[in-house]
C-alpha cells in the first residue's frame, strides 16, 4: 500500500495499490449495511424491566451486558443467565454469534464487538443494538471496523445525548453516515489487512491471560491453604522457619490520617482505587474551590488505600510514588503498614479469596452498591502472616512476576495502538468530505 495520490474526496489517506486512482468511496447510512433478508437485522435490546429476579437461572441462555461490549472486544466478564422460555418470549432480541453487537451508551458510547461462540444464542441487554450486515454487498468484518473507527465513532458521539454518560436512541443510530469503498474487494483487502493485526492481538492477548493465570496458581501456593499453617510453595532458606503466626490485621496495619486544610487557589492531585484489585489511578488534579468535599486526607506513597464504599469489590491498593502526596476524601481509609510487615507483602496477601471475603463479611447495608465498610471490625480479622523477610521475598518474587506481565501487558496494547493510527489512515476523514 501507498500514500494516495487524490488530494480530496472520500478517500482515505493510505490506499492499496490496485485501488488508488478508484473512485472515491460512497456515502451510506449504518442502516444500509443490514440484512434485509434477516428479521430483526437491526433492533435494540430490550428494557431492563423485561426482566424480573425469576428469570435470572445459574445457567442457560446468557445475558449480553453492557459491561460485555469492549472498545472492538468482547468482555467474557459478568456473566449472567435466563431461561430459554424468557429467551424465546424476547425472540426479537436474541443475537447470534459472529453478528455484531452496538453500544447504545457508555464511554464510548457507540462501540461495537463481535458475538464470540461461546453459547448457540445470547439475549442483549437494554442497551444493546443487533446488526446483521448483508455480506452479499459489504465486508462483515470491515463493517465492524468501520463502525470502532475513530472517523465514524465521532459521528455517533455528536449525535449523542448526556453529558456525564452519552447515549443514542436506535434511530438516531441507524441515519448516521459513513463511507465505503463501492468496491466490495477494497473493503475486503482492508479488513484481511486489518484483521491480520487483530490475530497478534489476540495471540499476545492470550500470553498475557496465560500469565496471568499462571500468577494466580503461585500465588495460591504462596499462602497457606485453608486449614494449613505453612505455604505448598516456601522458599528454601524458610523451610525450616516453622509456620505463619496467626495475628490479628490490626498489629500488621495502622490506620494512619493527615488531615489538609486545602486552599482555595492551590492544586491538588485527587486518586481513586479502581476494583477487583485493579491498583490507584489519579481523577486529575483540581483546584481546592472545585472540590466541594472539604475534609480530605493526604496519601503518601506505600500507602495502603481501602475505598469504604467499594471495598466488596475488592477496591483496594498501595499508593505508587508517582502519586505520593495526593488526597482523598473520608470516603477512604488511609493503612500503614506496623513495624515488622512489609505493605506490598499485604497488597498480594489482600486478594486472596479469604480476604476477599472478611471485605464484605464486614460491610454492613442492604444493597450492595451501598455498603459501608466497618474498617475496626476488619482490623480484629485473624489471618496468618510470616516474618518480614519472607513477606520480602514473597512480595519481590510476585513483584517480579508483575513486571514480566506489565511487559506482556505494553506489547498488547502497542500493537492496538498501532491498529488504531492504521485504522485512521485506512478510512477516510469524513472533514474531507466535497
Amino acid at each position: 500500500m501507498h500514500i494516495s495520490k487524490q488530494k480530496k474526496g472520500l478517500v482515505p489517506e493510505i490506499r492499496f495499490p490496485e485501488f488508488d486512482g478508484s473512485s472515491p468511496w460512497k456515502e451510506i447510512k449504518l442502516i444500509d449495511t443490514a440484512n434485509k433478508d434477516v428479521k430483526w437485522s437491526f433492533i435494540g435490546g430490550p428494557f431492563g424491566s423485561n426482566l424480573k429476579s425469576s428469570d435470572y437461572v445459574k445457567n442457560g441462555i446468557r445475558i449480553i451486558q453492557l459491561q460485555n461490549i469492549g472498545d472492538g472486544e468482547f468482555l467474557n466478564d459478568y456473566e449472567i443467565f435466563t431461561s430459554s422460555d424468557k429467551a424465546d418470549e424476547l425472540l426479537a432480541n436474541n443475537i447470534y454469534p459472529s453478528e455484531i453487537i452496538i453500544s447504545k451508551m457508555g464511554d464510548p458510547v457507540g462501540r461495537a464487538c463481535l458475538i464470540p461462540g461461546f453459547h448457540d444464542r445470547y439475549v442483549m441487554c437494554s442497551d444493546g443494538i443487533r446488526l446483521v450486515v448483508d455480506e452479499e454487498r459489504f465486508s462483515k468484518y470491515f463493517i465492524y471496523l468501520l463502525i470502532n473507527s475513530v472517523q465514524f465513532r465521532g459521528s455517533v458521539e455528536r449525535a449523542s445525548t448526556g453529558s456525564t454518560r452519552k447515549r443514542i436512541g436506535l434511530d438516531q443510530l441507524k441515519k448516521l453516515p459513513m463511507w465505503v469503498p463501492k468496491d466490495r474487494l477494497e473493503q475486503q483487502k482492508i479488513a484481511d489487512c486489518l484483521a491480520s493485526i487483530d490475530d497478534l492481538i489476540t495471540l499476545q492477548s492470550r500470553k498475557l491471560e496465560s500469565l496471568k493465570t499462571y500468577k494466580s496458581g503461585l500465588m495460591q501456593q504462596l499462602f497457606p491453604a485453608e486449614g494449613e499453617t505453612v505455604p505448598k510453595l516456601r522458599f528454601p532458606e524458610f523451610r525450616k522457619a516453622g509456620s505463619w503466626k496467626l495475628k490479628p490485621i490490626g498489629k500488621v496495619l495502622a490506620e494512619k490520617q493527615r488531615p489538609i486544610d486545602m486552599e482555595d487557589d492551590a492544586e491538588y492531585s485527587l486518586v481513586t482505587v479502581k476494583r477487583r484489585y485493579g491498583g490507584l489511578v489519579s481523577r486529575g488534579i483540581y483546584k481546592g474551590r472545585s472540590i466541594k468535599v472539604k475534609s480530605q486526607c493526604e496519601v503518601q506513597e506505600n500507602d495502603f488505600l481501602i475505598s469504604k464504599r467499594q471495598i466488596v469489590h475488592c477496591a483496594c491498593g498501595v499508593v505508587p510514588k508517582e502519586l505520593h502526596g495526593s488526597i482523598v476524601s473520608n470516603e477512604y481509609s488511609v493503612l500503614v503498614p506496623r513495624k515488622g510487615n512489609d505493605v506490598h507483602f499485604f497488597d498480594y496477601f489482600a486478594q486472596q479469596p479469604a480476604v476477599s471475603l472478611s471485605f464484605l463479611q464486614c460491610s454492613i447495608g442492604i444493597v450492595i452498591e451501598k455498603m459501608l465498610f466497618k474498617l475496626k471490625d476488619w482490623l480484629k480479622e485473624e489471618f496468618l502472616f510470616p516474618e518480614i523477610e519472607e513477606q520480602q521475598k514473597i512480595a519481590q518474587f510476585i513483584g517480579d512476576f508483575d513486571e514480566i506481565i506489565a511487559i506482556q501487558f505494553h506489547k498488547v496494547e502497542s500493537l492496538k495502538e498501532h491498529k488504531k493510527g492504521l485504522m485512521q489512515k485506512l478510512f477516510p476523514v469524513m472533514d474531507d468530505a466535497v
